[in-house]
């Protein structure tokens, strides 16, 4: 009898609710506040809302309804916001935040233990109601707890999306590189340029964790019923500056699919001791793994066996065609303005294209938008100063870098006369622009121009540029997707004066122009699908060229090489597939277009002879936007990574890359005035096949990081020089080079410490690089068409870099470097004929220079680390080249009286001291 009254009872109450519920009202209400409307309800209703005032936030609603039920208005109101309602007997309406009153228990609630529930909760579909009872976790220290969605019983996700940004709280700057950690459970991110991060978590109570060498370790736990944001603020960890160069970000390096992927944290290489005081992004970067340089002072960098004009450098998006001062001496990328770097040299993704080795990503950092803030450097050579401007406190801000060289009065100072007419000097500029217009949306605005002018002979000045701007506006679409439309333009120019006590006096000059248009989107489908995808659109301006008389009295002719164009454009589609806990596939495909456009000039050869200007037959003439030649193909992007165990993983890549323009020049090493062209009729693009396979682990917690890869790569159309080639202004370049076949492999080892007291790493790589330039006619064959070592085949490569962290203030570094000789060509030998005497010369690349070797150490000595101060002071004291290595740049062979004689020349043959002092206030 008592069950049955209880029956009842309970069906009444249910009848009462639901009539409650399904009360008919009419009410507007115009932009007013949501306790205004709740109180209208409550007047034409009779209903009583319980509810916290504080929860809508002053948060405004509107809204016209006639004969409407009363869940429908409350469902509108609402809709943007974390609140639920439930109806109770007698007309009450009781609210909550975030989570939904239960008026029963999921099944089987009293049965499953709590462990159980942990478990399942990970893979069951169906949507459990959330329990938090405020101590589920223990922990014996205090922590904030969020609560972040509202509760829906229609969602039937296992997983909730939770994301955010996160900025360091003094600057207001975006924190990237940091690690985002969910404490119990496999799950992580790291913060991207903009320090955005996205998390799939299980509904209910986690525990995040932020870790970082550079910012503090925030603990937070994290009551999740729905997707939705959480964005922190983090403060600087003084006492982590300077423990470690170089990080992969706590285990990155063994959980995800890319393979051969480094990222330089610029704010911890200062340590490391280089040549002049100056911090250099690019020359850290040569002391990685398969990444070097054909030689001390050369302008370019060689990936994996690669030419350097097969190196995709972007600034903010926008490509930097010469990222050297004077000769690659000084990096041309200003490292106080750069937030990070990011080097892909095995496994490249797909939304990157154009180059065939690796890309070189680096970010400038976005400015303080909360106070004025700036960072100065004083050395020998060269001064530094970046400012940071806040324009609209908490919204938008500016910064502006400013680097210049003071050689030029240096060499002028001297007492040698055959220094006062010399010359060397450059200045680089930065200036950025963040502007945040709410959490959805931000918009940035790069420039960037470089220029260098200096004469190392008294009759010629040399002078290069480099010009960019870049333009991004970054959108979030939802929680899970979100994309960017990026515009660039990036202008490369040089020219050369040559003025001598002769008559033919001149002045030479060269451009390169290009424009892209990109679209990038990211959408996080569900726990397992990440995608990326976009197209992009790029315009080439090539000015091959020019020549024109220096003063009244030169007798050069004046010629302009016709202008070349191209169109290039690609759309690309990525999968981050998570097909297990251990197996992670990043599969890509990229397809690449390229036209080479008129108005222009073409020769046209015959056919089944060697191309030279006995055997043209005609000069073809395009009008204006005309398609002369087009080419395209697909790029496939596969990446793998399998976790063997939770700190031991093997990745496996696969890319093949299309390259439409080329760099000319006969020199061994790349230098300021090579030149470029682009793909045309006579000269087809370069393309490349890599397969690479590398272990990678974490040992000590962390503390250690092992890695070894392998790789292998065939390439074709690689272009090279007939011998004696004539580069300079040659109207028709294509009966001067031959296109080949190249063909590179090795294995790269890298051992790295990344805390305490001793930290740095040790980089070695073997590594052979060919290239072959066959053909049916002799003389376009080179050493009788067989593969024969690159000019940039350097066998061994061991790089060490290292800190010791005497104190929290002072700290002693080094850095060692050994290289294996570049090959070489030189004269065997002298034959007569025709009562003439003639030099024979070896096989190309036949024979090798000596072997490069360099120690460099410095001593680092930091002011004291009172945050509040006006200004955090750093002293490095270094020596370059300690040992006085005469380390050859070139070989070179001159005929005196009839014998062949032998030069070296070195770029520094002693040790070069230097002293820097830096401020950040």
């Amino acid at each position: 009898m008592k069950k049955l009254l209880l029956i009842a009872l309970f069906f009444c109450f249910q009848i009462s609710q639901s009539q409650e519920q399904e009360k008919q009202v009419s009410i507007n209400f115009e932009n007013a506040l949501i306790p205004e409307v709740l109180e209208q309800l409550k007047q034409t209703t009779n209903l009583q809302f319980y509810y916290v005032e504080a929860w809508f936030e002053n948060r405004r609603v509107s809204g016209k309804y006639q004969n409407a039920p009363v869940t429908k208005v409350l469902e509108e109101i609402f809709k943007d916001t974390y609140i639920n309602y439930y109806f109770m007997d007698g007309g009450r309406v009781v609210l909550t935040r975030n989570n939904i009153i239960y008026d029963e228990l999921p099944r089987g609630f009293f049965e499953e233990k709590q462990e159980a529930v942990a478990e399942r909760e990970v893979e069951e579909e169906a949507y459990d109601p959330v329990f938090y009872t405020g101590n589920k976790t223990a922990t014996t220290a205090p922590m904030e707890t969020v609560y972040i969605g509202r509760e829906d019983r229609a969602t039937n996700r296992s997983r909730l999306s939770l994301s955010g940004y996160i900025y360091d709280r003094e600057t207001g700057e975006p924190i990237p590189n940091l690690a985002v950690l969910v404490r119990g459970r496999n799950i992580g991110a790291v913060t991207s340029d903009s320090g955005f991060y996205s998390l799939q978590l299980p509904a209910g109570e986690n525990i995040l964790e932020t870790r970082s060498l550079g910012s503090e370790n925030l603990q937070m736990r994290v009551v999740i019923y729905n997707d939705g944001e959480l964005n922190l603020q983090l403060s600087e960890n003084f006492e982590a500056l300077g423990e470690v160069f170089l990080e992969s970000n706590l285990d990155k390096n063994v959980k995800n699919a890319y393979a051969g992927e480094e990222t330089i944290d610029v704010r911890e290489i200062r340590n490391i001791p280089l040549i002049l005081g100056e911090r250099d992004i690019m020359r850290v970067a040569t002391t990685l793994p398969g990444i070097s340089t054909a030689g001390e002072g050369a302008a370019g960098f060689n990936v994996r066996g690669g030419n350097a004009d097969q190196n995709l450098i972007l600034l903010d998006d926008a490509v930097m065609y010469n990222p050297a001062h004077f000769f690659g001496i000084f990096s041309a990328i200003n490292p106080f303005t750069t937030g990070d770097v990011t080097i892909y040299k095995g496994s490249i993704p797909a939304q990157y294209g154009g180059r065939l080795s690796s890309v070189f990503d680096l970010r400038t950092k976005d400015a303080n938008t909360e106070k004025f803030s700036g960072e100065v450097s004083i050395g020998p050579v060269t001064g530094n100063v970046a400012l940071e401007v806040p324009i609209i406190k908490e919204t938008s801000g500016l910064l502006v870098g400013v680097r210049s060289t003071y050689s030029d009065w240096i060499l002028k100072s001297l007492d040698e006369e055959t220094l006062s007419d010399r010359s060397a000097s450059f200045y680089d500029g930065n200036i950025k622009y963040n502007h945040k217009f709410s959490d959805n949306t931000d918009l940035s605005v790069t420039g960037y121009y470089s220029r260098d002018s200096f004469s190392i002979t008294a009759d010629s000045l040399h002078r290069f540029s480099n010009r960019m701007a870049t333009i991004r506006l970054n959108h979030k679409l939802s929680d899970r997707h979100r994309g960017s439309v990026i515009l660039t333009n990036s202008d490369y120019a040089f020219d050369i004066d040559y003025d001598s006590d002769f008559s033919n006096n001149f002045t030479s000059g060269y451009n390169i122009n290009e424009t892209e248009a990109k679209l990038n989107m990211d959408f996080q489908l569900n726990p397992k699908h990440r995608f990326n995808y976009g197209i992009s659109g790029k315009l080439y301006n090539v000015m091959p060229g020019e020549i024109a008389p220096l003063g009244e009295n030169s007798i050069v002719r004046p010629l302009r090489l016709d202008t070349e164009r191209g169109l290039e454009g690609a759309v690309y589609f990525e999968d981050s597939f998570n097909v297990t806990d251990k197996l992670l596939v990043n599969a890509g495909i990229r397809f690449s277009v390229f036209a080479a456009l008129g108005a222009r000039e073409q020769n046209i050869y015959e056919p089944g002879v060697p191309r030279r200007l006995s055997t043209k037959i005609e000069r073809r003439e395009y009008d204006d936007n005309e398609f002369m030649e087009t080419y395209a193909g697909p790029e496939v992007r596969l990446s793998s990574r399998y976790l063997l165990t939770r700190d031991l993983s093997v990745k496996v890549s696969y890319n093949n890359t299309y390259q439409y323009i080329h760099s000319l020049s006969n020199n061994t090493t790349a230098s300021p005035t090579d030149t470029y062209k682009l793909s045309d009729i006579n000269i087809a693009p370069q393309r490349a096949n890599q397969y690479s396979l590398g272990f990678y682990q974490n040992l000590d917690n962390n503390t250690y990081e092992l890695s070894v890869e392998g790789f292998y790569k065939t390439s074709n159309n690689i272009l090279d020089y007939k011998v004696g080639a004539e580069m300079f202004l040659n109207e028709a370049i294509e009966t001067e080079v031959l296109q080949g076949e190249g063909r590179a492999y090795g294995a790269e080892f890298l051992l790295k410490k990344t805390i305490g007291k001793l930290n740095g790493w040790l980089g070695y790589t073997y590594s052979r690089s060919f290239i072959k330039l066959d053909s049916e006619f002799r003389e376009e064959r080179v050493n009788n068409g067989e593969y024969f070592p690159s000019n940039f085949d350097k066998p061994h490569d061991l790089s060490m870099v290292a800190n010791y962290k005497i104190t929290k203030r002072f700290s002693f570094s080094a850095n060692f470097v050994y290289q294996t000789g570049r090959p070489v060509t030189v004269p065997v030998g002298k034959f007569v004929e025709g009562g003439s005497q003639y030099v024979m010369y070896s096989n190309r690349n036949e024979y090798r220079i000596p072997d490069y070797y360099r120690l460099d150490v410095s001593f680092n000595v930091e002011g004291d680390h009172r945050i509040k101060k006006f200004a955090h002071s750093f002293w490095n004291i270094s020596v370059y080249n300690v040992l006085g290595r005469n380390n050859p740049y070139s070989v070179f062979f001159v005929t005196e009286a009839g014998e062949v004689k032998a030069y070296q020349s070195s770029i520094f043959a002693i040790p070069v001291p230097t002293i820097t002092y830096n401020f950040r206030f």
